[in-house]
Order: structure tokens, then C-alpha cells, then sequence
């Protein structure tokens, strides 16, 4: 599958709410978690095997339990290996932070659920089939971990006994699996598709559904000659990639080649930026409108944000004096205009605190702020920027602050230099380095020179559209 097209269908999901994540070990691997083979070297040295001889490490499993009439050194190697430190990889970052609510794992290692919390999402997650009764209070995100956890290795699901009684003693993780993938747009991140579980699952799906599944996704790297021995290997692995890969689609899922593991995380970036131009953060304050007639900026920032909602995005915005008031009425005007349109899906308002907390000044928590604000959106537009101090009317310092913070978390920068002040000042820089914004050469005029609010609010537009359309690009 093309990547291009793979990004754009996997974008419609998260834009649906409609997007799921479900990892195996590969996603921990990266981090310095051990993988099967790994886990499983000693138990299988113990009773005479070389695991890199075998295939079925579930058999494996279960021949050191039958030998020794007990599986604890395999609990025992679970805890010594899923205890020791290990980094949240830069993968696990950027899908906690995309706005993904249900996500699956055979995983042993809790790098996912404490990646969520470290971005401030309340985590439900379940362990047990009695967890699946009790749900966690206004939770942002469940995660359901259908082989166990860390904190009780005797009942991780490691051997063929457990793979057997599966749907005895957790049968209502694979109703629960079931029902959510169908429903749900899956991306298989770090799985071999080796595991009986879910090819039971997925022969059931395919069973009932017959042809109208839903459409998944699923990681993997390419087959390299230089990563065998002799032509004659890599010929039989290149094959035998081929016909799985082949045979998956028999669930729809469809294969993401990746040339290197590395990739991936490229993809899943773009993805995540792709996500982010869909909000649109707007930093302006005016004490005065300069040159602009108070009527005409005031149509200007009112129509600008009612041409953002139609065009399906989210505003996000500090509420500016002289500014956001404005954008607040053309946001609602238009939110109120649509049957299937909900405030909290496309205007997020975050008015600046007036005090310090206890334990922060008021400068540190508007810098914590503004990087909150920021780092959600993917755009960022300035308009006007100036503020009262005294007797004299000033250049907004906190909105020129916004724009280096929008400078450091890559955003797509829109200054409507026309506007004055502040935003005059950011337009004058980048035009000065305009190869770094190269989105903005062609529309440099109308930026800089355009009164005419229809006008400018056209270019605006159609910058935005350029940079979807270029983003989402292999």
C-alpha cells in the first residue's frame, strides 16, 4: 500500500474518532524491553532447546511447564526482564499524544499507559476480564491488555495452556476485541500476526462479516537481501513475505512496507502534523486596529474564523483583547449554522489566568500556557498585536512570544503583515528568510499589502489547502 494513501485514510479515522492502536512487541523492543526470543532463551536453554531454532515459542512455553510441572522461572524471567529501566520511545510518544481512545497490546511492559499519563490522559486500564466491569471515572483513553501485565506474571498468557483456556478465562477481551475491530480503523504497530489469539479473532470477524470488514493497517519492514546470508534466504524469506502479506487480506488488513523500522516513526510524525493542521491556533490582541477601519477588522476576524469552521477546522485561541471576541462570534455563528456541528469539536478557548497559583508565578504559567495552546495545532495565524501600556500603545511582546514558541513546534506560520504592529514585525522577519517558509513565497503580497478582508481571508485559505495537500505526500 502506498504510504501517501495509507496516511490519508488512517488522518479520516482520527478525525472520526473512529482510530485504534494495536501493539506487540516490536513498539517495546526499540525501548530495551527483550523480545520473545529473548525472554525466552534461558527457559528454553533449561530444557535443552535453542530458541533461534524455533518457530512455536508458545510451544516452547509450554514445554518448560510440562518438564518442570511449574511455569515460575518463566514468571520469575517476565518480572527480571519488564522491571528493568526502559525509555518511552519517540513512537509511543507521538501516538499518546494523538487523539486515539482505544488501544490494544500483548504486551507485558506498561511504556504505553505511562506514555498517556505523562500527556495528561486519564487511563483506564484493563488487565483482567473483571476489569472490563469497572470503568475509571472520566477517562480519556482505555487500555486493554489482552495477554496481562507486569504486575501479575502468574496469569500472563505465555503457554499453550493459556492460549487454550483463552476464551474460557478472558472471553470477554475477544468480544471486546471483536466488536472493536469492527467498528474501529486498527493500526497494527510491532505485530508478527503470529499469535493465535488474534488470528482466531480475526478468522472469526471474517467468518460472520464476510467481505464488508473494515479496512486496517499493519507495520512492516521490507525484505532486504542484505539482511541474509545468501540470495537463496532471502529469496525464500522475500516469498514468504509476499504471501502473507497477501494472505492478511483476507481480513483487510493491508500491509505499510517501510524500508527501515526508523520510517516509521517519520510516518507516524507526518501523521500526527497532518492531524494538528486540522487545528488552527489564531495569537492577536488589539488595544487598536492601526490603519484598519474598526468595522472592517473586526468583519475581518469574525469571517476568518467562520471560513476556518466550514473548512472543518479547530480554532484554538487565548482570547486577545480586541481579538478573540471576535473570533468566538464568527466561530459559533458558524457552528450554530450546522445541524452536526459541536462547540467543543471546533472552538477550544483557553483565556489567559489574571493570578498566580500557589506554586507558580504568572509569567511561568502563561509560558506553560502558550506551550500548551501551541503544541496542539499544526497553524498558527497572527493578526495585529499590540497592547496599552501607560499612555502608549505598544507592540505585543507575549504575542511575539507565541510566535517563537510556533517556530519551535514546527508550526506553519501565517502572519497578515497588513494587519501591523506585532504581526508586521513576524512578517518582516520571515520575509527576510523566506526559504524556510516557502508555503508563504507566492502569497507574500496579499500578506503584506491586502486591505480587503474577502482577499485576505482567501489567501489564507488557500495556503492552508496548499499545505494539506503538500503534507500529505510521501
Amino acid at each position: 500500500m502506498e504510504i501517501r494513501y495509507f496516511k490519508k485514510k488512517f488522518l479520516e479515522a482520527l478525525i472520526d474518532d473512529t482510530a485504534a492502536i494495536f501493539a506487540g512487541a516490536g513498539l517495546s523492543t526499540s525501548s530495551g524491553y527483550v523480545n520473545w526470543c529473548e525472554l525466552l532463551c534461558g527457559v528454553a536453554d533449561e530444557i535443552g532447546l535453542d530458541v533461534n531454532k524455533e518457530a512455536d515459542l508458545v510451544a516452547v512455553a509450554q514445554y518448560y511447564r510440562n518438564e518442570k510441572g511449574s511455569r515460575s522461572r518463566i514468571n520469575q524471567e517476565i518480572i527480571n526482564q519488564f522491571t528493568k529501566d526502559a525509555e518511552i520511545t519517540e513512537n509511543h510518544k507521538i501516538l499518546s499524544r494523538l487523539p486515539i481512545k482505544h488501544y490494544w497490546t500483548t504486551n507485558y511492559d506498561t511504556l504505553i499507559e505511562d506514555s498517556l499519563r505523562e500527556n495528561h490522559k486519564k487511563t483506564d486500564v484493563k488487565i483482567t476480564s473483571e476489569n472490563l466491569a469497572i470503568n475509571v471515572p472520566k477517562r480519556n483513553v482505555i487500555v486493554y491488555k489482552m495477554h496481562g501485565d507486569i504486575s501479575q506474571p502468574e496469569n500472563a498468557v505465555i503457554t499453550k495452556d493459556d492460549y487454550e483456556s483463552y476464551n474460557t478465562n478472558r472471553q470477554l477481551f475477544t468480544t471486546t476485541l471483536q466488536g472493536d475491530l469492527i467498528s474501529k480503523t486498527f493500526l497494527f504497530v510491532g505485530i508478527s500476526f503470529n499469535d493465535p489469539n488474534l488470528d482466531y479473532i480475526l478468522s472469526r470477524i471474517r467468518v460472520l462479516l464476510g467481505e464488508n470488514t473494515r479496512e486496517h493497517y499493519a507495520f512492516f519492514k521490507k525484505i532486504k537481501e542484505s539482511d541474509y546470508p545468501s540470495t537463496e534466504e532471502y529469496q525464500y524469506a522475500s516469498i514468504k513475505q509476499e504471501l502473507k502479506l497477501k494472505d492478511l487480506k483476507r481480513y483487510s488488513i493491508n500491509a505499510v512496507l517501510v524500508d527501515t523500522y526508523e520510517q516509521i516513526t517519520e510516518i507516524l510524525t507526518d501523521i500526527e502534523k497532518l492531524n494538528n493542521l486540522n487545528s488552527v491556533f489564531i495569537s492577536g490582541s488589539a488595544e487598536t486596529y492601526g490603519t484598519w477601519e474598526q468595522s472592517e477588522a473586526k468583519s475581518f476576524m469574525h469571517d476568518l474564523a467562520k471560513a476556518l469552521i466550514s473548512n472543518g477546522k479547530k480554532i484554538v485561541s487565548g482570547y486577545g483583547y480586541g481579538v478573540g471576541s471576535y473570533i468566538i462570534n464568527g466561530a459559533l455563528s458558524e457552528i450554530y449554522a450546522s445541524k452536526f456541528k459541536n462547540i467543543n469539536e471546533y472552538l477550544d478557548l483557553k483565556p489567559f489566568p489574571q493570578t498566580a497559583s500557589q506554586d507558580i508565578d504568572l509569567e511561568d504559567l502563561w509560558e506553560l500556557y502558550r506551550k500548551s495552546m501551541i503544541s496542539c495545532s499544526g497553524i498558527g495565524i497572527f493578526l495585529f498585536g499590540n497592547k496599552r501600556k501607560g499612555k502608549q500603545i505598544i507592540n505585543a511582546d507575549g504575542m511575539y512570544r507565541e510566535f517563537e514558541i510556533a517556530k519551535e513546534k514546527d508550526l506553519f506560520i501565517i502572519p497578515v503583515g497588513s494587519t501591523g504592529f506585532t504581526a508586521e514585525r513576524i512578517f518582516n522577519e520571515i520575509k527576510s528568510d523566506i526559504d524556510k517558509y516557502s508555503y508563504l513565497k507566492k502569497h507574500l503580497g496579499n500578506l503584506e499589502k491586502g486591505n480587503k478582508s474577502k482577499d485576505i481571508i482567501k489567501c489564507i485559505m488557500k495556503i492552508i489547502e496548499e499545505i494539506h495537500k503538500e503534507y500529505i505526500k510521501d
